[in-house]
């Protein structure tokens, strides 16, 4: 192409190399599509037919000039030089068509069409209208070669117009369309205004050929287009803007809107434009309402959606709402990722859909959870439905086991807040149950009780109202008592003695649980503190502390153990933290937890060892140093049972992994005389000391 322009122009070397750039491009499509083997390779063969047809028209007007020296106009080479501009446009449809838009590009399109034509028919197309000719078929011509570079311009709107990414190829065919543009505009303004040669608009052609051709050698052209995706970057608006006011800038330019066509070109325009721009705002105000009721990463309905729902059903209707808990989720984000949770919530949002009954609306109502509405049922169908829905959900989920938790609630007459707090209130409780609840007044009573008891424990707390006590673990067979267990009581002014297990779970719930658990842990180590400097060598070894999920999950847990032994003098290791099984069993920062307490020298003891999902796996994940053994498996230990069978195993296994093992609830000396010939050390229980304030570290008699 360099070449051609050290050529002397005007030559017949000159044309010649012309028209051989333009023959070499078309050819390079053909063999571009032979190399690469696009799946549509239709679009290709349109633009190489193009490419041919133009060097044809080129061809054929070199003849006219250099042999027949004429300059005829029309002539031959307008037919093909027509001729290349349907197929180049046939093209260009194709590509947008692969490029995946949509309505909205449409009228984007049009929008940037409809401007830029505008100022193409004031500056173009009607002066080359308007100039005199010899004849109707010269003037035809004349206009028809604007108009179908008007016809490319709503093309390259369209396909520039299009989110999404864009490969090399769509590139350089784009670059390759708008050189032509520009070369013809350029052409034709020329002609009309100066009626020189300017070797830039051969460039314009020349260049033009180099990237029809370079587009069709790229590796990109096999390339399936890149997905669409929303484009709402500042330039774009800005560009959209200018161009709705291409009409009335017009109006300011002297020449233009003296001629009665132009007028009229230009009303018709601005009236498009507004019409075009009302249809574009309408289907933006449809996008934002489709956002504000959807959730835009399963697509399903959202929480302000449900609601809308439940307010449009009919005063006759009942309906049922589940309202759907995915347990163990956070563990799928912290443990995989947020990418990954993604994933998942998606694939369990599909298999909702798929499984609920005709009708229902699916909706994700927070971060897992999901509700399904049945416009109007009855009890029992929403029940049924909901077993449905609790199968389809416990399936594996990218090889991932996740537990589900349903609460049901409905009838005719509730506002859409009250049913969905009713609903809420039965999935807490399916929760603890591990089956799915419906919604009674029942629940609504035991909530109040929850929040009144959850404000006497912050009062209480204030008040100093609790107090550790302590329960001896006895060593076998001296009867030594080797550590204690620090158990907490509450002295209600009114309730008397509360029972842990009836505030315990509240204050898990509530959060308390992480202050007064800090609370016992420096009451627990000062207190062996004490004992150690007042009675020596009578003292217990260690002091145990049950420290809850919700304690080891705290940032910083490990670092506050270290700071209160490091105030109170207490070695880490006459230090041991309690936790039970249910508290690790989801690993994460629990986990993390025990390992650093670990690391300081704390000992770690598994709790209620033998109740919980997997022990034996546990004990490969959590660094254990004690297991305690449950009460369950000493109540009967007396009798050849299953019960005993099993503690056996337990005692083997704990010597076996160099583990101690401590067996809970002894209450009578059978108890204690058959743990000690499976081989127990350590025994724990009212047999040998009911939990006080100053338990005796005296030899336990009972205990010989």
């Amino acid at each position: 192409m360099l070449g051609y322009f050290l050529v002397p122009s005007g030559t017949f070397a000159s044309t010649a190399t012309y028209d051989s750039i333009g023959l070499i491009a078309a050819l390079a499509i053909l063999a571009g599509v032979r190399m690469h083997r696009p799946e549509r390779p239709a679009m290709w063969y349109l633009f190489a037919g193009g490419q041919l047809a133009s060097v044809l028209g080129d061809v054929v007007y070199s003849y006219y000039e250099k042999v027949l020296h004429e300059k005829p106009y029309p002539s031959l080479a307008d037919v093909f030089y027509l001729a290349a501009y349907p197929l180049l446009a046939a093209g260009l449809v194709l590509l947008v068509r692969r490029h995946r838009g949509n309505a909205t590009g449409l009228v984007e399109a049009a929008i940037v069409a409809t401007g830029l034509g505008l100022a193409f028919w004031v500056f173009v197309l009607h002066p080359v209208a308007a100039e005199s000719a010899s004849s109707g078929l010269e003037r035809w011509i004349s206009t028809t070669y604007p108009a179908a570079d008007v016809l490319l311009l709503v093309m390259l709107a369209r396909l520039f117009t299009s989110p999404g990414g864009r490969t090399t190829s769509i590139r350089l065919i784009a670059a390759a369309s708008v050189l032509l543009l520009a070369a013809d505009t350029a052409f034709s303004l020329v002609s009309l205004y100066w009626n020189a040669d300017l070797p830039a608009i051969d460039a314009g052609f020349l260049l033009s050929y180099l990237c029809w051709a370079a587009a069709a050698l790229h590796p990109s052209m096999a390339a399936p287009s890149p997905a669409a995706t929303a484009d709402h970057r500042p330039l774009r608006l800005v560009v959209f803007g200018g161009i709705t006011m291409i009409p009335p800038a017009l109006l300011f330019v002297p020449w233009v809107g003296h001629d009665a066509i132009d007028r009229r070109a230009l009303a018709a325009g601005s009236v498009l434009l507004f019409l075009l721009v009302t249809v574009r705002m309408a289907e933006f105000m449809r996008r934002l309402r489709r956002l504000a009721m959807s959730d835009d990463l399963t697509g399903l309905a959202n929480r302000r959606s449900l609601e809308q729902a439940l307010r449009d059903a009919p005063a006759a209707a009942r309906p049922e709402v589940a309202l759907l808990g995915v347990n163990g989720f956070k563990n799928v984000n912290d443990e995989l990722g947020r990418p990954a949770g993604d994933q998942v919530l998606a694939m369990l949002a599909g298999r909702l859909t798929a499984a609920a009954p005709a009708g229902a609306l699916v909706a994700r109502v927070g971060g897992d959870e999901f509700a399904v509405l049945l416009p109007d049922a009855s009890a029992a169908e929403a029940v049924t439905a909901a077993q449905a829905l609790t199968g389809v959900l416990r399936e594996p989920v990218a090889e991932l086991l996740l537990g589900v938790s349903i609460g049901l609630a409905g009838g005719a007459g509730l506002h859409p807040d009250e049913l969905l707090r009713q609903a809420e209130a039965a999935m807490h409780a399916a929760k603890r149950s591990g089956e799915p609840v419906r919604w009674t007044p029942v629940l609504d009573e035991r909530i109040t009780e929850h929040a009144r008891l959850g404000a006497e424990l912050r009062s209480g707390l204030d008040r100093g109202e609790f107090r550790v006590v302590y329960q001896p673990i006895v060593e076998l067979p001296s009867g030594r008592v080797q550590s204690v267990e620090a158990l907490v009581r509450w002295e209600h002014p009114v309730r008397g003695l509360v029972s842990p297990a009836g505030f315990i779970p509240v204050a898990e719930q509530n959060g308390l649980i992480v202050e007064l658990g800090a609370w016992i842990l420096r009451t627990a180590c000062e207190r062996l503190a004490f004992w150690r400097a007042t009675i020596g060598a009578d003292a217990p070894n260690k002091v145990s502390v049950n420290v809850s999920a919700r304690q080891l999950a705290r940032p910083g847990f490990a670092a506050q153990v270290a700071r209160v032994l490091a105030e109170t003098g207490l070695p880490a290791e006459c230090l041991a933290v309690e936790v039970t099984e249910t508290a690790v069993f989801e690993g994460g920062p629990a986990v993390v937890a025990l390992h650093e307490l670990r690391a300081l020298g704390v000992r770690i003891a598994l709790d209620d060892f033998g109740t919980g999902h997997s022990s034996l796996g546990l004990l490969q994940t959590v660094p254990v140093d004690t297991i305690k053994v449950d009460k369950s498996f000493v109540d009967n230990i007396t009798s050849a049972g299953r019960e005993t069978v099993i503690a056996e195993a337990l005692i083997r296994l704990s010597s076996g992994l160099g583990l101690s093992a401590v067996a809970e609830g002894v209450e009578t000396a059978e108890q204690a005389e058959a743990l000690r010939r499976l081989g127990y050390r350590y025994l724990q229980g009212y047999h040998f000391g009911r939990p006080v304030a100053e338990p005796g570290f005296t030899r336990t008699p009972a205990a010989a």
